[in-house]
């Protein structure tokens, strides 16, 4: 880790960071006693009411490194939002808000509220009326609410954005800085992100005042164990007798698999479930009550596989899936650190398959692994239809 520029091989236990006994507790029932090199990093700065720049892994503990000290500075006395949280997508926020609800169990009188696009506004407005100090939200439907003046902000002292670069390159950079802009009272920002794109620069030398620069680079302890293979194909018609067959034979239990379309995400789960494989699709498209319905059946083991766009996977709860397949190859290299990340988590070994059966998808795979510098493994059907590895 680095901390400006300098490197700090610290890690921390949660004890030594000098938190309350009722986070301690909260942290303890979760199980969790060494904290993560970015928490280590940013919780001592976040409590010091210090702006923060984060960039670390998906999948090193980023909400617990904003979530803990906001928490902490909330003041459950005062009935007014004092933490804000910006995320790009409903399901990330959601994921937020669930991970800083188990952080208050303790905390008598903090509440959390959780406002995004796709569901009843009323429902959200009448959960503000219970007046809860830590909102996490989308952009847009944080707009709604402030034009509707259902929300007030002006004694927020904490905001972060999560999944800066990912929110900023959806186009939130209008409500984000709008947003911003209302915080009157603002004592300290933080920006989390799994890169640091120039859109994030700019909003930290507008909104920041000398931040903290935290880096965690994905070194050997803490880069996720996957094998990563690219299998090269005849036709675009293999794919999916590849993957039902990898799928039943390599007696992967959970399985997500990656599309770069909504309606080739749905064709794939169509297909995939006339043979036999329980599987359903998750989208921008599908109502928020449907997905988060197919997420709890993923995550309880009714659902073998889940077929994934890149913005619908962003920020899922999910770390222990046995395989990641991309069936269509990702348009941007991003895409594929992130889909390969949901599996090799906690410690656990996972694997990725990544399906090659034109021209373009190669050269696009080629500049992958050669800006990424993974170690991709290559296989192909042999004369009997076996799927052998290639040698270099």
């Amino acid at each position: 880790m680095e901390i400006n520029g300098e490197q700090v091989n610290t890690t921390l236990s949660y004890a030594q960071l000098n938190l309350s006994p009722a986070i301690l507790k909260a942290i303890e029932k979760k199980g969790f006693v060494q904290a993560t090199p970015v928490q280590s990093g940013a919780i001592p700065y976040f409590m010091d009411w210090k702006d923060v720049i984060a960039k670390a892994p998906t999948g090193t503990g980023k909400t617990f490194a904003f979530g803990i000290p906001m928490v902490e500075h909330i003041d459950p006395a005062v009935q007014e939002v004092q933490g804000l949280v910006l995320a790009p997508t409903r399901e990330l926020a959601v994921q937020i808000q669930e991970e800083l609800r188990d952080l208050c169990e303790f905390k008598e009188g903090v509440r959390t509220v959780c406002l995004y696009g796709g569901a009843p506004i009323d429902r959200q407005i009448s959960t503000l009326k219970k007046r809860p100090q830590i909102v996490v939200a989308t952009p847009g439907r944080l707009m709604d609410h402030m034009k509707r003046r259902t929300v007030r902000l002006d004694k927020v002292q904490t905001v972060v954005l999560d999944e800066a670069d990912r929110m900023l390159d959806m186009g939130f950079v209008r409500d984000v800085t709008r947003i911003l802009d209302q915080l009157k009272q603002r004592k300290n920002m933080g920006m989390f992100s799994a890169t640091i794109s120039r859109e994030v620069m700019d909003i930290s030398w507008v909104y920041q005042r000398d931040p903290v620069e935290i880096t965690v680079r994905p070194v050997e302890e803490s880069k996720p164990d996957i094998t990563q293979y690219r299998i090269d194909l005849d036709g675009r018609e293999r794919k999916l007798d590849t993957i039902a067959a990898l799928i039943t034979h390599g007696e992967y239990e959970r399985a997500i698999a990656f599309c770069n379309t909504k309606n080739m995400a749905d064709r794939l789960a169509g297909l995939l479930k006339m043979r036999g494989i329980s599987c359903e699709a998750i989208h921008g498209d599908i109502q928020q009550r449907m997905r988060e319905k197919t997420l709890e059946r993923f995550k309880r083991g009714e659902l073998r596989v889940l077929v994934a766009t890149d913005v619908a996977a962003r920020g899922l709860d999910i770390d222990d899936v046995d395989a990641v397949f991309n069936y269509d190859v990702p348009d941007e290299l991003e895409n594929y650190t992130h889909r390969i990340g949901r599996t090799g988590r906690a410690k656990r070994h996972g694997v990725s398959y990544t399906f090659i059966s034109t021209i373009s998808e190669g050269i696009r795979m080629d500049d992958i692994v050669r800006n990424t510098r993974a170690e991709v493994q290559r296989l192909k059907y042999d004369k009997d239809g076996c799927l052998m590895l290639v040698d270099g």
